[in-house]
């Protein structure tokens, strides 16, 4: 049930944050490239993609129509609207404290040892362990293999959107961008206090114009998993069907596998890149 008030009175928190909202340069928030625009100030979209939370959720605040943020969606507003500590005392004072959620405790993400054994038997099927934020939890050999050309691999949408390699690895990278923005968005609305959640949001907000724009759409629902195609460094292209699996024991955790078509061109990619891995690892790690 939507946890909606009356609208606030004249002076109260939607007017706060629509005026600190609108004396806020793109350029001092850190929005590089925004481009002139005929009204100064920060859009609400913007405000919300920087904060971590939902474009429809940050409307409803400046509206009047939900009156009980948590204290940490008010950090993190606060932080983004670079309020000094008079305001940022007014935007406390502003929400009531009655209304709020208790802060959200960090999750501490752990792979259970049997599901490490278990995809590390597979060494020609790329797998992987997501956590609820998109995170990279446990990944086998066959999958450090097939993603070895980027620099960071911690957590798809930073590996989506921050690195250069995924434009080149990604014959589809727009696709790929929409479903991990959809999945995320469904995560949040689920978790709107998570803290990991905002934390990432905010990092790629700030780093990203792609995912900022994504974010302000609100996907209705995630698109379907499907062929993926990609384009290795060193065994060229492949057709890979992913699949994923809601590990029951661990709400929020799924189980990524990558199959290539038995006897095709991408299964020999598959069975040369694992060769390859074992060929290049120290003694101690075979």
């Amino acid at each position: 049930m939507d946890n909606y008030s009356a609208p606030d009175p004249v002076g109260g928190l939607g007017q706060f944050l629509r005026s600190r909202r609108e004396r806020l340069s793109p350029a001092a928030a850190g929005l590089l490239g925004a481009g002139k625009r005929r009204v100064p100030g920060l859009r609400r979209e913007e405000v919300a993609a920087l904060s971590g939370i939902s474009p429809g959720y940050y409307g409803r605040l400046e509206q009047g129509r939900e009156l009980g943020p948590s204290s940490r969606v008010l950090e993190a507003l606060a932080r983004v609207l670079q309020l000094g500590d008079e305001d940022r005392a007014e935007l406390f004072r502003l929400a009531p404290p009655g209304a709020r959620r208790t802060k959200s405790p960090s999750r501490v993400e752990r792979v259970r040892p049997h599901l490490r054994q278990l995809i590390e038997a597979w060494t020609r099927t790329p797998a992987f362990i997501l956590g609820h934020a998109q995170d990279l939890l446990a990944t086998n050999a066959s999958a450090d293999a097939l993603y070895r050309d980027f620099t960071q691999r911690d957590n798809v949408l930073r590996m989506l959107f921050l690195d250069p390699v995924a434009k080149s690895f990604y014959r589809s990278p727009e696709r790929a961008r929409h479903r991990a923005v959809a999945d995320l968005q469904r995560t949040a609305a689920s978790s709107p206090q998570d803290p990991r959640i905002l934390e990432l949001v905010g990092e790629l907000s700030v780093r990203s114009r792609e995912f900022r724009s994504l974010w302000a759409r609100e996907f209705t629902r995630v698109p379907p998993y499907e062929i993926k195609r990609v384009r290795h460094s060193v065994v060229g292209d492949l057709e890979l069907r992913l699949e994923a699996f809601d590990i029951r024991s661990v709400p929020g955790q799924q189980l990524i596998i990558l199959q290539a078509e038995p006897g095709s061109l991408s299964a020999d990619g598959l069975a040369l890149l694992g060769s390859l891995n074992a060929t290049e690892a120290p003694p101690g790690d075979r």
